[in-house]
């Protein structure tokens, strides 16, 4: 009747139970620029079946006999160009943002809340971080992941991860989980602000491209709302900074593979600006909440050679929200929102 499965269980003298937490989770990032911390990295992200979804029997000869083969060396000398002296950009604006949150929710007054970072692949993995807190007594945990926009290949991915980590505890905690957060005002508000400060510093380019990361078509054929909420990120931004249809431009980025994935393509869309005539674009990406490989590198620096190489004078990359005090404001805002009743538990009222 009772199984023999082993689970894991808080050591003798934890703090005694309860509190609430935040889990915050991004994506990950190879642990040093190499092809090896590539290598492994690319192995955990790319064997997901949330992220490519084809059948194992036939994705496993193209992922280890050719790709992990191949690409780690490319891909490394990419994360090189990026890497900082702290890290990768990805973990220390991520680290950044945890502990900008967490201060947040500190002087708000209210109930202490705890802020953990956690990533989907790499370190620091989900299920020690998940661990830590209960170990540490926290009996419910708020999970962010860190997209606006939901996809079953990003947020649906870190669920996964979640799920799998609490087959390994004894006792979970009580959960609350946010799907999205692509249309609330407090996040549209920051991105405007982030953009409208690039304009005072820089002034206006003859377009404003919002670059999304791509996804394949058959993820929303299958029923990802992930196209539906960029283009509806899109639409309430352009009327938050009065941009008609011809002055804001949206496309998506980072597509791999032969197959044919969310149109139109950042790359492509870029040339063609230049071919027509665009001489000035300034690009946004409002599906990363921080900066990372794609952000810095591929917009930053690729894309900005495909413009000006077709026609293109004036290429400006604005910076992801990272920790800057919008993002914090309304991140802390969401937090608090689906935190309701539960830090009035640990207040006592």
């Amino acid at each position: 009747m009772f199984g023999t499965r082993q689970y894991h269980a808080a050591p003798p003298g934890a703090p005694s139970v309860g509190g609430t937490a935040v889990l915050i989770v991004n994506l990950g990032t190879p642990a040093a620029p190499t092809a090896s911390a590539v290598r492994r990295y690319l192995g955990q992200f790319l064997s997901d079946p949330r992220v490519v979804e084809l059948p194992r029997w036939f994705w496993w000869p193209i992922l280890y006999g050719v790709i992990l083969r191949l690409r780690p060396a490319r891909s490394a000398r990419a994360y090189a160009s990026i890497w900082t002296e702290a890290g990768s950009p990805l973990l220390t604006h991520s680290q950044a943002l945890a502990a900008a949150l967490q201060q947040a929710l500190q002087q708000e007054g209210t109930a202490p809340v705890r802020v953990e970072l956690a990533m989907t692949y790499g370190e620091p993995a989900l299920p020690a971080a998940l661990r830590r807190l209960v170990d540490a007594g926290y009996r419910r945990v708020l999970v962010l992941p860190l997209y606006p926009q939901y996809s079953a290949t990003s947020t649906g991915a870190a669920l996964d991860a979640l799920a799998d980590a609490l087959k390994t505890l004894r006792w979970p905690p009580e959960l609350r989980t946010i799907g999205d957060y692509h249309d609330q005002d407090a996040h549209i508000e920051a991105l405007a602000r982030s953009v409208e400060r690039h304009w005072t510093a820089n002034g206006r380019a003859e377009r404003l491209l919002l670059s999304f990361h791509g996804i394949p078509q058959r993820c929303v054929r299958s029923g990802d709302p992930y196209a539906a909420q960029c283009r509806a990120t899109a639409a309430l931004l352009a009327a938050r900074l009065g941009l008609d249809q011809d002055r804001l431009v949206v496309s998506f980025q980072s597509r791999v593979g032969r197959e044919e994935w969310l149109r139109p393509y950042t790359d492509e869309t870029l040339q063609q600006l230049a071919r027509d005539g665009v001489r000035s674009v300034q690009v946004l990406c409002p599906g990363f909440a921080v900066d990372c490989l794609e952000t810095l590198e591929e917009i930053a620096v690729e894309n900005r050679e495909r413009f000006l190489h077709a026609g293109g004078e004036r290429y400006e990359y604005i910076p992801a929200l990272n920790d800057g005090a919008d993002q914090v404001k309304a991140l802390t805002a969401l937090i608090r929102r689906h935190l309701q009743g539960w830090t009035a538990a640990d207040a006592g009222s």
